[in-house]
Parts: C-alpha cells; sequence; structure tokens
C-alpha cells in the first residue's frame, strides 16, 4: 500500500491549516508548505500536539519562479513519495473595490501568485506525482460569477486555475498520465482572506477542512470535477 503523503500549500493558517489537520487525524503524512518559517513552526506545533504526523515544511512562494523550482527539487529529494498536492495557498488581492477602480498592478501581482505561481508548482511536481500515481485538488471558487461577491482580481485568477483544471484533465486522460487533478470550492468561509468574515451560512475551517478530508478519502475518481463543498446559497 503507499503511503499518503500530503503537500498543503500555505498551510500554516486558515482553511490550509484545517485541511492539514484533518487529513493528518485521517492518517495522512502531512508537509507543511508555507513563506514564514516562524509560522511555519508554530502550525507544526499546532498539529504535532493533535497526533498528526508531520514530515515538515518546504518554503513556498508563489510569486518566486526560481524559489518555485528550488522547492519542487527539495520535494522531490526530501518527500519522493509524495502523492498528493493541495494548491490551497493564494492572496485575496484588494477586495475592497469594484472593478472600475481595481488597479491593474493589483490584478498583475493576483495573477502572479494565484495562477502563474500555483501553475509552476503543479507543472513541477507532475513528474514526482505521475510516478506515484497522485493527485492534484485545487481550492478555488466558481468561474461562475456571483452576483453577492466577486472582487475582481481574485475571481479572475481562479477563473484561470479553474482552466488550467480543465485542460490539465483532458491531457491527462488523453496522454493516460496517471495524475489525477480536481477543483474543491470550500464555499463561504471564515478565514483571514476574508477579513474573517461571519454571516448566515459561513463555516469555519474546522467544518471545511473535515469535508475536504473526506472527499480525499472517499476512495472515488474526480478527474476533471469542480466540487463544491458547500454550496453559495442564493438569497431570494
Amino acid at each position: 500500500m503507499k503511503e499518503k503523503i500530503v503537500l498543503v500549500t500555505g498551510a500554516n493558517k486558515g482553511i490550509g491549516f484545517g485541511i492539514a489537520k484533518h487529513l493528518g487525524l485521517s492518517g495522512w503524512k502531512v508537509i507543511v508548505g508555507a513563506r514564514d518559517d516562524g509560522r511555519a513552526e508554530k502550525a507544526i506545533n499546532e498539529l504535532k500536539t493533535q497526533g498528526i504526523d508531520v514530515l515538515g515544511w518546504v518554503n513556498i512562494e508563489l510569486k518566486d519562479l526560481n524559489g518555485i523550482e528550488r522547492a519542487a527539487k527539495e520535494i522531490s529529494e526530501r518527500f519522493p513519495e509524495l502523492t498528493l498536492l493541495v494548491n490551497n495557498a493564494g492572496i485575496p488581492g484588494d477586495m475592497s473595490v469594484d472593478s472600475e477602480h481595481t488597479e491593474i498592478s493589483v490584478i498583475r501581482e493576483t495573477f502572479d501568485v494565484n495562477f502563474i505561481g500555483t501553475f509552476a508548482l503543479t507543472k513541477a511536481l507532475i513528474p514526482l506525482l505521475a510516478k506515484n500515481e497522485g493527485r492534484i485538488a485545487n481550492i478555488t471558487v466558481p468561474s461562475e460569477i456571483s452576483p453577492y461577491w466577486h472582487p475582481l482580481a481574485y475571481v479572475a485568477s481562479k477563473a484561470a486555475q479553474n482552466a488550467m483544471m480543465g485542460v490539465m484533465a483532458i491531457e491527462f486522460q488523453q496522454s493516460n498520465l496517471p495524475v489525477e487533478i480536481f477543483s474543491v470550492h470550500p464555499g463561504p468561509t471564515t478565514t483571514d482572506l476574508n477579513g474573517n468574515m461571519v454571516l448566515p451560512g459561513f463555516h469555519d475551517i474546522g467544518t471545511v477542512g473535515q469535508k475536504f478530508a473526506e472527499l480525499i478519502n472517499d476512495g472515488q475518481r474526480h478527474q476533471g470535477e469542480f466540487i463544491e463543498l458547500y454550496p453559495i446559497v442564493k438569497e431570494n
């Protein structure tokens, strides 16, 4: 039976931490992806106190393409049995303004991290994941625009990420590459990214992490799927 080893980017807080925790509680060995050693070590200590097998952490700064190459090389050398990549890390962009007042620099920065950086890391780890018949799960939001919440930079960057997932899923199938890729929308969740917003229908990171772990452990194939853990409930 192959090892269950997961790398979660942005695992030091928010949804990423919840995912790392609940995958760990369900028997996965966890690699923490983070940008800051202090935050990484704090998260690792918290996870270990709950009995989770944390293999270590890797410095992953998604806007640094050279750094991503180094991180992918380190992962391949230190954790050659990696079987799951969870692309969770991302930045919000400026969620306080409408599209007319969104700065081009904010669009570029958000795309650099949420799409280009995520693509670069995924691309770099595909050979390793293929060797281990692994999976890639992207934490994202629907490409369909919601009338209730639609910050341009963030939504557009995630739409690009969704397109990446769809294209890769088709190509993996066409080339018989033994890698599975799918997208997961957690639904409204109270996190730092949205200023710890709490509204009806919102869930906490523990609830989302547990639901995500159940999905990963369900024994089903989800190639090319967009899965909503908690769909947004439309207002009347």
